[in-house]
């Protein structure tokens, strides 16, 4: 009896230690998965979180079978979970490479990546939008589809996630991140900052996302193709509780990434400037945001607080498209400063514009539905549209880029359009000159002031 007892308490013993073996394992299981650049596009950084710590982050990669292993040695940091990140660097380009990442106690599925050519003379494909949330995240299904399909070489989240990754403790954030694995996994997210990431000195999003630079992805560049990206705060206009430096600091950098790219041999190799923030300068839509204030902060700065406008900088320095979200709607216009259409001719406004073109993408569908607009449309826009959906960029060369708006609604796309230019100079070749043939000083700028930011200095 008395042996029995004993080997009945012992495969209890054993049951219960595979049953904690099991629930520990778990701990360890990759999740979150998703890329992004580095430095250049041969650079990719994989990033993935586990519920505990492990000594190591691995990840193994190659063309057919795993041909390298690359191991982060350095511990991951703890911020509601473990956050690993492992950098592949130099992979070859116009390659495809299959990749699992995670360590000895526990290992992610297989997934695959292709590297873009680092040079500019090819044409990427990305699809851009803001505004997705975890629920009613119309657009996913679609862009996942997308992605499997290999319709993109990236994506750009122009900001605003999850409503909120803070949210429950961290714990809709996680959801979220799981959710966009069909997609974050397999090409570069690239990302921006939006309002609804503002908690905690914005601690969600620069924790959870790596972008390149040192500014933990509120302002970055990269390139692809013949387009120069350029990713940048609008927050910090608005969250001054958190201090002026992130305004200075950001300002000051943006003076001097958008100065380097206007050098003559890099805006010949890469003619095309778009910028992406998160709260738009213009729109038309029927709300109190401050796009539908014609003297917004973002446009054209506040010198109550000593704060400088965006408008007249990306003007002078010949940024060809602005993308922007907040407004959970999709707005084009037309070639636009100061409320000024600066179309190309009357029969070919996009051909050789003579400012920006602004769009607004955030329509990919959240919890707080559809935006509506208001009367009649400006004559400043050129198409607007309340249904869910995303924006696809094809920049085709160093001449001609085309946009389209994808409907989610309608599932069939909804507005299209070419920009092109005859030559690869900036609107204008310094900051003093004049690319246009209306110069900057023959259009009344109505809320100029003192360009002396006291508050930086």
């Amino acid at each position: 009896m008395n042996l029995l007892f004993e080997i009945h308490l012992l495969f209890l013993l054993s049951a219960k230690k595979v049953s904690f073996v099991g629930a520990s394992l778990y701990e360890y299981q990759p999740e979150q998965m998703h890329l992004s650049f580095g430095e250049t596009v041969r650079d990719l950084v994989v990033t993935w979180t586990t519920n505990q710590r492990t000594n190591a982050s691995i990840c193994k990669y190659g063309r057919n079978a795993v041909e390298s292993t690359k191991v982060n040695t350095e511990s991951p940091r703890l911020f509601i979970k473990y956050i690993h990140r492992v950098t592949l660097k130099n992979l070859k380009e116009n390659t495809c490479y299959k990749y699992y990442c995670g360590s000895d106690l526990g290992w992610s599925r297989k997934y695959w990546f292709c590297v873009p050519q680092k040079n500019e003379n090819w044409s990427p494909s990305l699809a851009i939008y803001g505004d997705m949330g975890l629920t009613y995240a119309y657009s996913l299904p679609y862009l996942s589809d997308d992605v499997q399909n290999r319709m993109y070489n990236a994506v750009i989240h122009n900001g605003d996630f999850a409503y909120n990754l803070e949210s429950e403790d961290g714990e809709r954030g996680d959801l979220f991140m799981k959710q966009i694995e069909n997609i974050a996994a397999y090409v570069p997210y690239m990302v921006s900052v939006g309002n609804h990431e503002a908690a905690y000195n914005f601690s969600h999003y620069r924790k959870r996302f790596a972008m390149p630079g040192e500014s933990e992805g509120l302002y970055y560049s990269f390139n692809l193709g013949p387009v120069h990206f350029v990713a940048f705060s609008t927050e910090v206009y608005f969250y001054l509780q958190f201090g002026y430096e992130p305004y200075c600091n950001q300002y000051s950098w943006l003076e001097n990434e958008l100065r380097e790219s206007n050098r003559p041999e890099n805006r010949e190799n890469r003619p095309w400037l778009i910028t992406y923030g998160h709260r738009p300068m213009y729109c038309s839509n029927d709300n109190i945001n401050e796009c539908s204030i014609k003297e917004n902060v973002i446009r054209t700065g506040d010198p109550n607080k000593d704060l400088l406008g965006l408008e007249e900088l990306f003007y002078n320095y010949g940024v060809d498209v602005e993308i922007w979200s907040h407004e959970h709607s999709y707005e084009r216009s037309w070639p636009l400063y100061n409320y000024t259409v600066l179309n190309g001719s009357l029969t070919e406004p996009y051909r050789n514009p003579r400012a920006p073109v602004h769009i607004i993408t955030g329509a990919a569908g959240n919890i707080e539905s559809q935006d509506s607009f208001s009367g009649d449309l400006p004559e400043w826009s050129a198409f607007r549209s309340q249904d869910f959906g995303y924006t696809r960029l094809k920049a085709v060369n160093k001449s001609h880029m085309y946009f389209e708006q994808f409907s989610v609604d309608k599932e069939t796309v909804i507005d299209k359009f070419w920009i092109s230019k005859d030559r690869v100079e900036p609107y204008f070749k310094n900051a003093n000159q004049s690319y246009y043939s209306q110069s900057i000083d023959s259009i009344s700028y109505s809320n100029s002031f003192s360009k002396q930011n006291l508050v930086c200095t």
